[in-house]
């Protein structure tokens, strides 16, 4: 395969990968230069078992593995898998979905490397993998409630932590803001523009207009 490989050929590994994993794979799409394959949750280590050993194919390299949160979804999580063949010089993404309940195979039997991406997923996002040898926080702190990447976890947080020094220890408590959020006004005249605008005829009144009347 040529590099970049051109979208045909994409195409065409897809379809042969689609061949070889019916109903695992369920679908391939070539987007932005990219092949992304959509597979069933419960069979990913089938499939990045043949991705891995079919002659073929050989993604050998786990690159990375990540979770995107769609809350408007029932499955509102997709979890990522970017892959590497050294000796065919080819990329390509695998995309699973789940809940907040259904744990996802681990597949750190079939990449290693997976481990520590595996924890990063749980602990951003909360997605479960089961079989996974210590699945338990990498990144936050011992204790920290919720997970900081999901679309409906509040910008501040839940609680702070701060040292005490009466104690003489680190504190958590939670999160007491000084003042309440400022409504930031964007809003702007935009006088040259209005003014050009209208020199031209055409009767145009931007956002923030009504602050040239005050």
């Amino acid at each position: 395969m040529s590099y970049p490989p051109a979208p045909d050929e994409l195409a065409q590994l897809g379809q042969a990968i689609l061949a070889d994993l019916p109903g695992a794979v369920t679908s391939a799409e070539v987007r932005f230069g990219e092949l992304t394959l959509h597979a069933v949750a419960h069979r990913i280590v089938e499939v990045l078992t043949l991705l891995r050993d079919n002659p073929n194919y050989r993604f050998v390299q786990l690159i990375d593995l990540c979770g995107a949160d769609y809350p408007e979804r029932a499955l509102r999580f997709d979890v990522v898998y970017h892959l590497l063949s050294y000796t065919k010089n080819r990329r390509i993404r695998v995309k699973v979905q789940t809940d907040e309940d259904t744990p996802v195979p681990s597949i750190v039997g079939v990449h290693p490397a997976a481990n520590w991406y595996e924890r990063e997923a749980f602990d951003m996002y909360g997605i479960f993998f089961e079989g996974h040898p210590d699945l338990r926080r990498i990144l936050t702190d011992y204790g920290f409630s919720g997970h900081p990447l999901r679309k409906d976890f509040p910008m501040t947080g839940y609680v702070e932590v701060r040292w005490d020094e009466a104690l003489k220890r680190v504190v958590y408590e939670p999160v007491k803001l000084n003042q309440e959020f400022r409504a930031f006004d964007f809003l702007s005249p935009w006088e040259g523009s209005r003014q050009a605008l209208a020199g031209q005829g055409y009767p145009y009144t931007l956002p923030g207009d009504e602050k040239a009347k005050t």
